[in-house]
């Protein structure tokens, strides 16, 4: 029969840490080095409480946790027991080389590996860039309300928080009101509510060519018809948009209007007012991704201020600009539209959490965050210099050079190079590529890559470049 486990741990009532944490991490220690055997009996509550003149309150917080991270096991009637060490589940830490660039990349690829990487070909900002300091000002504020953890929030989403989304929108000139704001887990929410309201299975819809390959999958998931846009620098080709009009007349037209994902391309005016001349001629519905709103210099072309949410229905996100794991974005749409959005929101997953939302609209009305923003495009565009200059010295081409924003989309000089080829050579350096395919509405042949330039500042990735480039063999 098992002992208890005699041990004293050394408690500061003074120190930052509360006595919880104390304990938590003094039994982990003892746990984890074996001072404290597996299957061994650890003091009883009350018993902790007594040696070390702590609440039993304090104990059964502390036990409960170390219970939850699979330290100790409850016994009905005996006790507390040192777990098996078998029994606690270690984090997999994955290499990019254990995965194959294939069509769910993007997906499987990019959300799962390790830290490790150099992840020159995701979608988002590293964590550095992030304004964490005001996330950890936001979390500790909110942590003030825990009502706001436990409970539904409205179906149209955190009132304030809609309400300075509006008079974000109002200052870009775009004329909406609260009521005409739906908050979204994301833009990829976004993008499927609107998808499940406006389409039906068989139906044809354009797309940016290249796009946004997560929309792309998720269109084909509902079994839509896609059909490519060819993008330009200045937004689509609208006269071969004409032409596809007139062959398809598609019900919707998903694009993106500013630094355009993946080429990093903006709408010129003439471009802007073009396609929505086509909009109203042809009847079909713009869908304006604009989740890169926040990384524009300057005042932005936008379809939702020349429209007034006519014939648009405009997203936003916050993933760009304050974090991507809070998952909030929203769509702007004319009154009837957005009800009816609210409505399939609410069937497919009822309210989005007002914790998220909450931490949002204070980042945004603390009075820091326009600054933050300001710093983050001045980075950017270094970061956008910096790389487009590598990129060529390298050997590629650019598509573009926006000088804001994330992406810059690039082709090898050297034809005989076939990009996703290059992508898996690059995996088994632990390096993570995007291959033009994927950003493809019928995922054909590429000769282009997506470069996120936060991530390219790595003098590792561009030696892997050099040393292929510099091979005699053909890489196809």
């Amino acid at each position: 029969m098992n002992k208890n486990t005699q041990i004293q741990i050394e408690l500061d009532p003074g120190s930052s840490e509360s006595l919880v944490t104390q304990i938590v991490n003094g039994l982990t220690q003892r746990i984890t080095t074996k001072q404290m055997r597996p299957g061994s009996k650890a003091p009883s509550i009350r018993q902790f409480a007594l040696a070390h003149e702590v609440s039993t309150f304090t104990v059964v917080e502390a036990y409960d946790r170390l219970v939850a991270k699979g330290y100790l096991q409850p016994r009905r009637g005996a006790g507390f027991f040192v777990a098996d060490s078998q029994s606690k589940a270690e984090p997999v830490k994955q290499r990019l080389t254990e995965t194959a660039v294939d069509s769910y990349w993007l997906l499987r690829n990019v959300y799962e590996n390790a830290d490790s990487g150099i992840h020159a070909g995701c979608g988002w900002l590293p964590t550095t860039w992030l304004d964490e300091e005001a996330l950890q000002k936001g979390l500790r504020q909110v942590a003030k309300s825990p009502d706001r953890i436990v409970r539904y929030g409205h179906p149209k989403g955190y009132a304030p928080l809609r309400e300075t989304i509006a008079r974000q929108l109002n200052e870009q000139e775009i004329q909406a009101s609260s009521e005409q704001i739906l908050l979204t887990l994301g833009a990829s929410q976004a993008l499927d509510l609107i998808t499940r309201r406006l389409t039906v299975t068989g139906d044809t819809v354009l797309v940016d060519d290249p796009g946004y390959s997560n929309l792309m999958s998720a269109l084909r998931l509902r079994g839509l018809n896609l059909v490519g846009v060819p993008m330009t620098p200045t937004g689509p080709d609208t006269q071969a948009l004409t032409q596809l009009l007139a062959t398809h007349r598609p019900k919707l037209y998903f694009t993106n209007t500013q630094l355009q994902n993946p080429t990093g391309a903006s709408y010129s005016p003439a471009t802007a007012y073009r396609v929505l001349q086509l909009a109203a001629q042809y009847d079909f519905k713009l869908v304006e991704d604009n989740v890169s709103s926040d990384l524009v210099p300057g005042r932005q072309q936008t379809l939702a201020s020349m429209d007034q949410l006519k014939q648009v229905i405009y997203i936003g996100s916050f993933s760009k600009s304050i974090a991507p794991g809070l998952r909030v974005g929203y769509i702007a749409a004319e009154k009837g539209l957005l009800e009816e959005l609210v409505y399939h929101k609410m069937v497919s997953g009822m309210a989005t959490p007002e914790l998220n939302e909450t931490l949002v609209h204070y980042i945004l009305t603390e009075g820091h965050h326009r600054k933050h923003l300001e710093q983050l495009k001045e980075r950017l565009e270094r970061a956008q210099e910096k790389t487009a200059r590598r990129l060529e010295e390298a050997g590629f081409d650019l598509f573009h050079e926006p000088g804001a924003g994330m992406f810059l989309w690039a082709k090898c000089k050297k034809t005989v190079i076939d990009p996703l080829i290059l992508s898996q050579q690059a995996v088994s350096k632990d390096i993570l590529l995007a291959p033009g395919y994927l950003f493809r509405p019928d995922q054909s042949s590429s000769p282009w890559l997506r470069f996120n330039v936060a991530y390219c500042d790595n003098d590792r990735l561009f030696r892997f470049f050099n040393d292929i480039f510099a091979r005699d063999f053909v890489i196809t």
